[in-house]
C-alpha cells in the first residue's frame, strides 16, 4: 500500500516511549541480563519504507510497509546469545531475556565500557517518504518513461523506480547510556531495453544517498541518468563478443570499485581475519598490494549511501587504513572482534534489521587516487580492455579467488579506445590482483549511490569507488569464437 499524501512519519519521540514501561524498568531488565557478560544492547529500531516501479508505460507496483521491533544481544567470549521481537513489551523482553541469558552460563565477563560519543550529524532526519507526493512521483517516472522513448525506435522497453527508507535505530545499554541515529535513504534507477531485428541490449543507470528526493525531481538530474543508461545500452548494441585470455585492463573510476570491495574489502573485515579464514589472514604489515595502492573504509562521508553517524552498536564510524602504500595496515572491526583480536572498534559493526545480530560490514570502501590521469593510463596500453561498468561477481573470502561480470566494456588498441564488448569477465584472485596494479589514477570517485552489499544473509547498503586503474595481466573469459 502507498500512504496517503501528508502520512509520512517524522519521528520526534523516543522508541524507548513505545514499551509499556518506562526507560528505568527496561535498564532493570537489561542489565540483569547482560550481568556477567563481556558486551550486549538492546536495540530498536523503527523503518518505514516505500517503493514504486514504473515498467512498460504504466505504473507496475506500489508498495509500502513499516517495521519495528528489538534485538536484545549478549556477548560472552567468542559465543553470541540473540533474540528478536516486534513488539515493544515487558514480555517480550522477558522472553527475549532468558533466551539471550544461556549464553553466559558459567561465564564470568566484565561489561565493556560504551562506545565514545559524537556531536557529528552527516545526514539530515527528515523522512524522505511523501515529499514530494505519490503523484509527484509517479509524474516522474511517467516523465522518465516518455522522454527515453521519444529518442528513437530502437528504444522498446523501460523501466524505472524510486525507492525510499526512514529509519530510527536507538541503542540502549546496561550501563544506562542510550544513543539514536535518524537515517534517510533513496534511490533512483533507470532501465532501458534497445533493439532491432536481431538483438537486444540493456543499459541502466542510477544513483542515491542519505538525503531527500528533491534532487532527482530536477529535470536535468533525471534526464542525466536517463541518458546514461540509454548510452550504454546503445554501447551495447555495437558490441562484439569479448576475447578470451590475459590481457592488461583499465578499470573505470567510481562504480568498477565494486570488484575492490568483493575481491579485497571482505577478506579485510575483523571476523574473517580472527577465524583465520580470510585469504589475508595473518598478513598484518605484509606488502599485500602494488606500492601505491591505498585502500581506505569511510563510512564519514556526508550523505553518502554507505555512511553512518553511529554504526549499529553506537560507535562513531570512521575513516579507517586499510592498505597503505600496498601494506596491510588494518581491519574493519565491530566490538566483539576488536576485544578478541586486541585492536580497536573502527565503527564497522553493522546489522540489516533489528532482527539480526551486528558483524563487521564495509560502510564506503574506497582506493584512493595516484599520479597518472585516465587519458595517459589508457594511452600505456597496447592491447587490452576497458571495464566501465559492472554487473554480477562472485568471491571466494578463504581463497580470494573472484568471478565479475562486465555490462560496458571496451576494446583497446595501440592507447585508443575502440569497439565495445560484450560477455566480457573477469577472472583471478584478490590478493594477486592487487599486485597487479601498474598505474593508478587521479581521479578517485565514489560511485553514485546504488550499492548493496550481502554477508551472511544480511544486505547492508554501502559505497564503493576507485579512480582508473590499470592492472597488468588479467584473465578474461569472453566469448569471441
Amino acid at each position: 500500500m502507498i500512504p496517503p499524501n501528508g502520512a509520512a512519519t517524522q519521528m520526534t519521540t523516543s522508541l524507548i516511549d513505545r514499551f509499556d514501561v518506562s526507560q528505568a524498568e527496561l535498564e532493570k531488565v537489561l542489565e540483569e541480563t547482560l550481568r556477567g557478560a563481556d558486551d550486549g544492547e538492546l536495540y530498536l529500531e523503527y523503518r518505514e519504507s516505500e517503493s514504486l516501479a514504473f515498467d512498460n508505460g504504466r505504473l507496475k507496483s506500489g508498495n509500502f510497509g513499516i517495521d519495528q521491533g528489538f534485538g536484545l544481544r549478549a556477548v560472552a567470549g567468542e559465543a553470541v546469545g540473540f533474540a528478536h521481537a516486534d513488539e515493544f513489551s515487558l514480555k517480550a523482553l522477558k522472553r527475549a531475556s532468558d533466551a539471550v541469558s544461556t549464553v553466559k552460563t558459567g561465564y564470568a565477563g566484565t561489561y565493556a565500557d560504551p562506545p565514545l560519543g559524537t556531536n557529528t550529524k552527516l545526514y539530515g532526519e527528515e523522512n524522505p517518504i511523501g515529499t514530494p507526493t505519490f503523484e509527484e512521483r509517479v509524474k516522474l517516472l511517467q516523465s522518465v518513461d516518455k522522454y527515453l522513448r521519444d529518442q528513437g525506435d530502437d528504444v522498446r522497453q523501460v523501466s524505472a523506480t524510486v525507492g525510499a527508507q526512514y529509519q530510527v535505530v536507538e541503542i540502549l545499554r546496561a550501563d544506562g547510556r542510550l544513543v539514536r541515529d535518524v537515517r534517510p535513504l533513496v534511490r533512483f534507477n533507470v532501465s532501458v531495453v534497445c533493439g532491432d531485428d536481431e538483438r537486444q541490449e540493456t543499459g541502466s543507470f542510477g544513483a542515491g544517498g542519505r538525503t531527500g528526493f528533491d534532487e532527482f525531481m530536477v529535470e536535468d538530474t533525471w534526464r542525466a541518468i536517463a541518458d546514461k543508461a540509454l548510452a550504454q545500452a546503445r554501447v551495447n548494441m555495437r558490441a562484439v563478443p569479448a576475447p578470451a585470455g590475459a590481457f592488461d585492463i583499465v578499470l573505470g573510476a567510481g562504480w568498477p570499485g565494486v570488484m575492490l570491495h568483493e575481491a579485497v574489502g571482505h577478506g579485510l573485515e575483523g571476523d574473517f581475519n580472527r577465524k583465520k579464514t580470510s585469504a589475508f589472514s595473518g598478513l598484518m604489515g605484509q606488502q599485500v598490494a602494488a606500492k601505491g595502492v591505498t585502500v581506505v573504509d569511510d563510512g564519514t562521508i556526508a550523505e553518502r549511501r554507505g555512511s553512518l553517524t553511529i554504526d549499529d552498536e553506537g560507535t562513531p564510524t570512521n575513516r579507517t587504513m586499510l592498505i597503505e602504500d600496498g601494506k596491510l595496515v588494518g581491519y574493519m572491526q565491530d566490538r566483539q572482534n576488536a576485544r578478541l583480536m586486541g585492536a580497536k572498534a573502527t565503527g564497522n559493526g553493522r546489522r540489516q534489521s533489528y532482527a539480526h545480530a551486528p558483524m563487521p560490514r564495509m560502510t564506503n570502501t574506497m582506493m584512493l587516487g595516484g599520479a597518472y590521469t585516465p587519458d595517459e593510463i589508457i594511452a600505456s596500453v597496447d592491447d587490452g580492455i576497458y571495464t566501465v561498468s559492472f554487473g554480477g561477481g562472485q568471491v571466494d573470502i578463504t581463497s580470494g579467488k573472484f568471478v565479475f561480470g562486465c555490462t560496458e566494456a571496451y576494446r583497446i588498441r595501440k592507447g585508443k579506445i575502440e569497439e565495445p564488448l560484450k560477455g566480457a569477465m573477469l577472472i583471478g584472485n584478490g590478493p594477486d590482483a592487487m599486485h597487479r596494479v601498474a598505474m593508478v589514477g587521479n581521479d578517485v570517485a565514489l560511485d553514485t549511490g546504488i550499492g548493496m552489499c550481502g554477508k551472511n544473509g544480511q544486505g547492508v547498503p554501502v559505497g564503493v569507488g576507485q579512480p582508473h586503474l590499470r592492472m597488468n595481466q588479467i584473465t578474461v573469459g569472453g566469448t569471441e569464437a
